[in-house]
């Protein structure tokens, strides 16, 4: 495995009033205290993704910057309970590219802070053959957590973000370790 691994962090909000690069430039300052790994942010808002999954556009580069990652980290909205759509269509863009690969979360919303967006978000990775990590960070009432691009109330959330990651580490060269070993062919 390539040491440090590749770490994709994809920002799931496109839209014009989002706080998700709030949240997004919170973990991408605190994630390299625990980790090596190399990061690639992609912000589906900055992706133009065609929702026909025709191809076209940035559908190809977009695969191409999924099959490089070897984990993940989706920082996530919940929109009515559920995440946002512009998400389904980037998840469902690559196919093969995402398996046997880990992911963690980050979530924010209301009072559940995302939780209901990331459950939803398990069932849908877990057909990709996507390993989630067991710990989210959830970021509740999230208009009201932020002061200067810093949590308010950083315990938990940092406490999360060191856990999530230290599962994503083991993870990552684990099953890069595996897929070198024999390609996962399920």
């Amino acid at each position: 495995m390539r040491d440090p691994y590749s770490l994709a962090v994809i920002t799931a909000s496109v839209r014009a009033d989002r706080i998700g690069p709030t949240v997004t430039r919170w973990f991408l300052r605190h994630v390299d205290r625990h980790t090596d790994a190399v990061v690639d942010h992609l912000d589906l808002a900055e992706l133009d993704l065609p929702e026909n999954l025709a191809g076209g556009g940035d559908a190809e580069r977009f695969t191409k910057r999924v099959e490089r990652a070897d984990a993940f980290v989706v920082v996530t909205p919940e929109y009515n309970h559920g995440y946002p759509g512009p998400l389904k269509t980037a998840i469902d863009t690559p196919y093969e590219q995402w398996r046997a690969k880990p992911l963690g979360f980050v979530s924010y919303g209301g009072a559940s802070g995302g939780l209901r967006a990331v459950e939803q978000l398990r069932t849908v990775f877990a057909e990709l053959h996507v390993s989630t990590m067991r710990t989210s960070v959830l970021i509740p009432n999230v208009h009201d957590a932020f002061d200067d691009g810093e949590l308010r109330d950083p315990g938990l959330a940092e406490a999360a973000l060191a856990e999530v990651v230290r599962q994503l580490n083991w993870w990552a060269r684990a099953l890069a370790a595996a897929r070198a070993d024999r390609p996962y062919d399920c």
